[in-house]
C-alpha cells in the first residue's frame, strides 16, 4: 500500500473525524507531554480515554476519565455504551508500537499516531496495511494548534508583534 504523505489536508482531516482519542502513556501528571496533549484536545471537545495500566489497576481517572489498561479494554467498555475509538495515540517508546497498532487494528480504529520522536516501519506498514491512517513523528495538540488556530491556549500566542526594544529601567 502506498503511503499517505502527512499533508495538511490529511492532518485537517484526521482531526477533523477523529473525536474520540485512546491516549496510550496518558500521564496523571500534569507535567507531562502526554497529560498537557491530552488536556489541551480534550478542552478543544475531543474525548479522552486513557490507556495507563497502573492507573487502572487502582481504579482511577485522568482528566476525569476512566483509566483502561490496554486499548482492548477501553475499546470494549465504549462499546458498551454505543461509542467507539477513532484514534489510538501512542506516548511510548518506537519498540512498543507494534502491539498497539495490532490493538487499533483489532478494534477498528481509523487513525494510529505516534507522538514526537515515535517511529516504527513495521507497525505502519501493518496498520496501513489494514486501511488505517498512520501519523509518524508529530504531536496531536501542536497539529491540532497548527490547523485549527490553537495557538493562543496557553499563552503561546500573545498577538503582540513588536519591534520596540524593551525600556531600560532605571534603577
Amino acid at each position: 500500500m502506498k503511503r499517505t504523505p502527512d499533508t495538511i489536508s490529511t492532518l485537517r482531516d484526521i482531526l477533523t473525524h477523529c473525536r474520540t482519542l485512546a491516549v496510550v502513556g496518558l500521564s496523571p501528571q500534569w507535567h507531562r507531554p502526554s497529560y498537557f496533549a491530552a488536556k489541551y484536545m480534550q478542552a478543544h471537545g475531543y474525548r479522552i480515554v486513557p490507556v495507563n495500566p497502573l492507573v487502572a489497576r487502582e481504579g482511577g481517572q485522568i482528566l476525569g476519565e476512566t483509566a483502561y489498561a490496554s486499548v482492548a479494554d477501553a475499546a470494549q467498555a465504549l462499546a458498551a455504551r454505543g461509542e467507539r475509538i477513532d484514534m489510538v495515540d501512542c506516548f511510548r517508546k518506537s519498540e512498543d508500537i507494534p502491539p498497539l497498532a495490532e490493538e487499533a487494528i483489532a478494534i477498528g480504529a481509523r487513525c494510529l499516531w505516534l507522538q514526537l520522536g515515535v517511529f516504527n516501519e513495521a507497525a505502519r506498514l501493518q496498520a496501513e496495511a489494514a486501511g488505517l491512517q498512520v501519523i509518524e513523528n508529530r504531536c496531536v495538540k501542536i497539529e491540532h494548534a497548527r490547523l485549527f488556530g490553537g495557538l493562543g491556549w496557553m499563552g503561546v500566542n500573545t498577538r503582540v508583534i513588536s519591534a520596540k526594544r524593551l525600556r531600560q529601567l532605571s534603577y
